[in-house]
């Protein structure tokens, strides 16, 4: 892929194999229609596609509403991979999701399929796309650093990770031990962490990619994603959030700390109201639409599309 800033990527040599699609950006911009509309505009041209998944918080079971999961009903016939995977018990690793998306994609690439991952985690769309590389895991090292962890609290080890390495520091949460932990525990082993950052180098996974980006106005973006939270608590955020806890989800690491999820968990617990409940998720889910935006934006070789229009986009996208 050849940095553009509008334009396709340029073409590799071999164009007649499956092809890998990224369908990126920020929340509420239309990813999850756009990737069915791209799906059957390639099975009308003769190539077979289907769906990856690369939202981190959509590889749950039961974790729909929150998350804007497409219904199956809404999914038009089309496989889609890598949703429902996981218990909320369970941890979302990106380390463990390379390797499975990977997988199912070898899988599609295989059987003459294109493959089209979509999603807006980008640490886990980055996993797949590009060359990156994850340190290993060192099991006894880590065992060590929870039982630190148990005797001195996070804050004390977020120090040090921010003594080692600010920049991992910077973008790891202080409440998020899991993370501190690996990052960590990778800095023990003589290595660096990636930080939660690109890899430096954007060397494409798979040479026949093609990355497509949705884009809205920031005004219009802001007030779409204001009326899905609240949309969200009318369609019953609060019921799907009180199975889940009879489920285990107050015991999980990763699900419980989902945006939409904590604050309805708060809200079940009594510690703040629907209406501040409602707001904190608002401000969170624009927050995180900001980073989507920087995160992506930095991206090589982009074509990127007006969300509200991107449909009518799908030939020369497909050029």
């Amino acid at each position: 892929m050849t940095p553009t800033s509008d334009g396709p990527p340029t073409k590799s040599a071999d164009e007649s194999g499956p092809r890998l699609w990224g369908v990126i950006g920020a929340t509420g911009t239309g990813k999850s229609a756009f990737a069915l509309d791209l799906v059957e505009a390639l099975r009308a041209t003769g190539r077979d596609a289907e769906i990856v998944g690369a939202d981190a918080m959509q590889l749950y079971r039961g974790m729909d509403i929150g998350t804007a999961k497409l219904p199956e009903r809404e999914r038009r016939g089309i496989p889609h991979h890598l949703l429902d995977v996981l218990d909320v018990t369970e941890d979302a690793a990106v380390a463990w999701y390379q390797s499975a998306a990977r997988g199912v994609i070898d899988g599609l690439h295989a059987r003459g399929a294109d493959a089209v991952l979509v999603g807006g985690s980008g640490l886990y769309v980055s996993a797949v796309l590009f060359d990156f590389r994850f340190p290993p895991r060192d099991e006894a090292l880590r065992v060590r650093l929870e039982e630190e962890l148990d005797r001195v609290g996070p804050d004390v080890l977020h120090g040090r990770l921010r003594d080692a390495d600010p920049s991992a520091a910077a973008r790891i949460d202080p409440r998020n031990t899991r993370r501190i932990i690996r990052a960590l525990e990778v800095l023990a082993q003589g290595d660096s962490t990636h930080g939660g950052a690109l890899p430096a180098s954007q060397t494409p996974w798979y040479p026949r990619t093609r990355l497509l980006g949705l884009q809205r106005d920031r005004a219009e973006l802001v007030g779409a994603l204001d009326h899905r939270v609240e949309q969200m608590w009318r369609d019953g955020l609060l019921d799907e959030v009180d199975g889940l806890r009879r489920a285990g989800l107050e015991r999980g690491t990763t699900a419980p700390r989902a945006i939409g999820y904590a604050q309805a968990l708060a809200e079940l617990r009594g510690e703040i109201e629907r209406d501040e409940a409602i707001a904190q998720t608002q401000s969170l889910t624009r927050r995180y639409a900001r980073r989507q935006v920087s995160w992506f934006r930095r991206y090589e070789g982009v074509r990127w599309m007006d969300g509200a229009t991107a449909a009518e986009s799908l030939a020369g996208s497909m050029a």
